[in-house]
C-alpha cells in the first residue's frame, strides 16, 4: 500500500458521500432550467437529507431484519467502491479489491439488498419493483463486466487502477474502436443501473414507471436518508467510473499536495459535468416500455461483446 494509495482511501470516499448529493442537485438545477423553472436549489438534496434524519425511523410491521440492514449495506458496499477504485489517484488503497470482479460484485450486492427489503415488505409495489430490478441487473450486471474487460484486454490486468494507468500513458487509446463501443456500453448501464431516464424515472411514484422507488416505498427518517445518500453516492461511482476509464486526465500520479488537489478538482469537474450532461439528454428523453428495456440493454451488450472482440482483433 503506497502513500498515494492511502491518500486516495482517505479523501474519495468522503468526496463521493460529500459531493454526491450536490451532484443530484446540480442535476435537477439542470433540467429546471431546461424546462423553464427556477429549481430548488443546488443544495436541497442536502437539505432533504438532514430533515429526514431529524424524523423518527419506523418500521412496517412484520418485516426482518433483512428490511432494516439492506440501506447500511447498500451504503457500505458503495463506500468501499469508493474507497478502492482509482479517482482521484491511480493507485489503489485496496489493491485486490480494486479488481473489475469484485468491484462489480459490490455494486451488485447492495442492489440485490434492496431488492430483498423490497420483497420482505410483502406489498405488492415492492414485490414489483424487485422483480423489475432483477430483470434489469441480469443484463446490466454483464454488461458491465464485459465492457470493462474489453479495456482490461489490452492491458493484461482486470486491475482498474492498472486500466487507468494505462490509459494515462497512452492516451491515444481514448478514441479507439475498443474504448468506443464500451463507453457506450457503460453509458447504457450507467443509466439502467442508476434508474435514471429512458429506463426509469427518478421523479414519479407513477405505478406503472417505478422500479427504484417501488422498493423504498416502506422506507422513512434516517432509514430512507440512507437510502437516497446511498442512491446519489452510486450515480457518482458510476460516474466517475466512466470519467476515469476513459478520461483519465487530472488524476493524482504522486502524493504531492498539488497534484492531489488537482485530483480532486478534476474528478468533481468531470463528474459534474458527465451529470450535467445526462440530465440535458433526460429532458429530451420519453421513458422507454417496460418491455422494451431489455431490447436496450441486449443492444449494449451487444456493443461490449464488440469491444472484447475488437480488443483481441485490433492488439
Amino acid at each position: 500500500m503506497s502513500a498515494l494509495g492511502v491518500v486516495g482511501g482517505v479523501l474519495q470516499p468522503l468526496l463521493v458521500a460529500a459531493g454526491a448529493p450536490l451532484l443530484v442537485g446540480v442535476m435537477r438545477q439542470v433540467r429546471a432550467r431546461l424546462e423553464g423553472r427556477a429549481g430548488p436549489g443546488v443544495g436541497q438534496p442536502w437539505r432533504d437529507l438532514r430533515k429526514l434524519l431529524r424524523k423518527e425511523a419506523i418500521t412496517p410491521r412484520g418485516t426482518s431484519e433483512v428490511f432494516r440492514l439492506a440501506p447500511l449495506v447498500l451504503v457500505a458496499t458503495t463506500l468501499v467502491v469508493a474507497v478502492v477504485v482509482p479517482f482521484v489517484t491511480t493507485d489503489s488503497a485496496l489493491d485486490p479489491v480494486a479488481d473489475l470482479f469484485a468491484v462489480v460484485a459490490l455494486l451488485a450486492l447492495g442492489t440485490v439488498a434492496v431488492a430483498l427489503a423490497g420483497l420482505d415488505t410483502g406489498t405488492a409495489f415492492g414485490g414489483m419493483g424487485a422483480s423489475r430490478e432483477m430483470t434489469i441487473i441480469a443484463l446490466v450486471e454483464p454488461t458491465l463486466l464485459v465492457a470493462i474487460f474489453a479495456l482490461s484486454v489490452r492491458v493484461g490486468s482486470t486491475n482498474l487502477a492498472s486500466i487507468v494507468a494505462s490509459t494515462l500513458h497512452d492516451p491515444a487509446r481514448v478514441i479507439s474502436p475498443v474504448s468506443l463501443l464500451a463507453a457506450v456500453a457503460l453509458i447504457v448501464v450507467i443509466v439502467a443501473e442508476t434508474g435514471r431516464l429512458p429506463v426509469d424515472n427518478p421523479a414519479t411514484h407513477l405505478e406503472l414507471t417505478m422500479v427504484h422507488e417501488a422498493m423504498v416505498l416502506e422506507y422513512a427518517g434516517p432509514d430512507l436518508a440512507l437510502v437516497e445518500l446511498a442512491s446519489a453516492m452510486r450515480l457518482t461511482v458510476f460516474l466517475g467510473l466512466l470519467a476515469n476509464l476513459f478520461l483519465p486526465w487530472g488524476i493524482a500520479t504522486t502524493a504531492t499536495a498539488l497534484a492531489v488537489l488537482g485530483g480532486v478538482l478534476a474528478f468533481a469537474l468531470k463528474v459534474t459535468l458527465l451529470g450535467a450532461v445526462l440530465a440535458v439528454g433526460e429532458v429530451f428523453l420519453a421513458k422507454l416500455r417496460l418491455f422494451r428495456v431489455p431490447e436496450l440493454l441486449a443492444g449494449s451488450f451487444l456493443l461490449a461483446l464488440l469491444a472484447v472482440a475488437a480488443s483481441f482483433f485490433l492488439a
